[in-house]
């Protein structure tokens, strides 16, 4: 079990960042922001439990309402809200740099993490690496609607973990749309999960896998 505790930091002219931080009991210095997708809030199950994991390897892990969440409990992300969510993403990275002393690593799911992406693109060094779960590629069922405009512009090492049931995308879609990206990426596939990730015969093994793997990617990106 892992210590964590509710979070808010909302300093002048910044967009608020709230959330809960996990905090290691041995601390390796480096960071983990965490947020969610269009349909959901940063209690999700995915982001409770990859949160619990990360932070027993040793990362101090935020887990992240975005500002559209915190505007209000339900509903997708209202039209127009993409920026200041990016915003947000920003001004929680900017609170985790005043607090840990190493590496800042920069993750979410679906929605959460195209935002994460986009942001990755615009500022190139902003964050050490990305962790993008379950990445929306086309509306379900819409594959000619990619949403890719950004990639060639992204900078940043980026693991993509994806379901192979995913309607988002399929694996073969996202290998494909990876080969625009210049950073280093990885994609890892899911046997048998959908957009979720998480289901009842991986609960357990799930946050421990992806721990392992994007460790090996995050700390190996000078290869």
């Amino acid at each position: 079990m892992t210590n964590f505790r509710e979070f808010l930091d909302a300093p002048p002219n910044e967009v608020p960042v709230r959330g809960f931080l996990h905090q290691p009991t041995s601390a390796n210095g480096d960071c983990l922001i965490l947020t969610h997708g269009a349909g959901a809030n940063c209690d999700s199950p995915l982001l409770v439990a990859l949160a619990g994991a990360f932070c027993a390897s040793g990362l101090t892990v935020l887990r992240c309402d975005l500002p559209f969440r915190q505007l209000r409990p339900h509903g997708p992300p209202q039209r127009g809200s993409a920026e200041r969510d990016q915003q947000g993403l920003n001004a929680a990275i900017a609170s985790m740099r005043r607090q840990t002393p190493g590496r800042v690593f920069l993750g979410g799911h679906s929605y959460g993490g195209r935002q994460a992406s986009i942001l990755g693109a615009a500022e190139p060094g902003l964050v050490d690496c990305l962790l993008l779960l379950s990445y929306p590629l086309h509306p379900p069922q819409r594959p000619g609607e990619l949403r890719t405009g950004h990639f060639p512009r992204l900078q940043t090492p980026a693991m993509f973990v994806h379901g192979t049931r995913d309607g988002f995308g399929s694996i073969d879609e996202m290998i494909a749309a990876l080969k625009h990206i210049p950073a280093r990426t990885e994609l890892l596939p899911i046997t048998g999960a959908g957009h979720e990730l998480i289901m009842k015969r991986n609960r357990d093994e799930l946050p421990k896998m992806l721990v392992e793997a994007f460790r090996l990617f995050a700390y190996d990106v000078g290869a």
